[in-house]
């Protein structure tokens, strides 16, 4: 999916002497900026092919990018499950092992500063699987797709876009 990557034994850890990127603390210094600057998002959100678009206030970015800040990896149970590779400014971090939630991370930076975020998640077992697509585009948009597969109910799919106003 992403090319022109290096595997690297490592990455520059922070203060806090985390071996993978600081997913939570980005989103929660994220989050707390957005609730500062009380901006609208025009939100759309389809479910199942049925669309319905709204301009609304977020009062609570925290809750809304949960899901975001919830693909944490830096557990110490999981301090050697994801490879890392670098190249072109990407990080990508890949689970290792099949039953970890959090499947693939890719961080676009332009030096410090994160430009995108993709995180893709599954969870499976013998009554439904889900998978989950997350972008996040600071400052501008942030994209939830997700498709849950139910024994005996079916598929749902879900899609939530927001794009920020300026």
């Amino acid at each position: 999916m992403v090319s022109g990557l290096a595997c690297k034994p490592d990455v520059k850890e922070t203060g806090t002497a985390l071996k993978y990127f600081d997913i939570k603390g980005y989103f929660t210094a994220d989050t707390a900026t957005l609730n500062k600057l009380g901006k609208f998002v025009i939100k759309t959100v389809t479910h199942n092919g049925v669309t319905d678009t709204k301009k609304v206030k977020i009062d609570n970015w925290g809750q809304e990018l949960d899901m975001f800040a919830g693909a944490d990896i830096n557990r110490p149970a999981w301090k050697n499950s994801y490879t890392i590779a670098t190249g072109d400014n990407l990080v990508l971090y890949k689970a290792k092992e099949d039953d970890l939630k959090v499947r693939e991370i890719i961080i676009k930076k332009d030096g410090e500063k994160v430009k995108w975020i993709v995180i893709y998640t599954r969870t499976k077992n013998i009554l439904y699987q889900t998978t989950e697509k997350l972008s996040y585009f600071p400052d501008s948009l942030y994209l939830i797709e997700k498709d849950q597969r139910v024994r005996l109910m079916g598929r749902n799919r879900y899609k939530i876009q927001g794009v920020i106003e300026r």
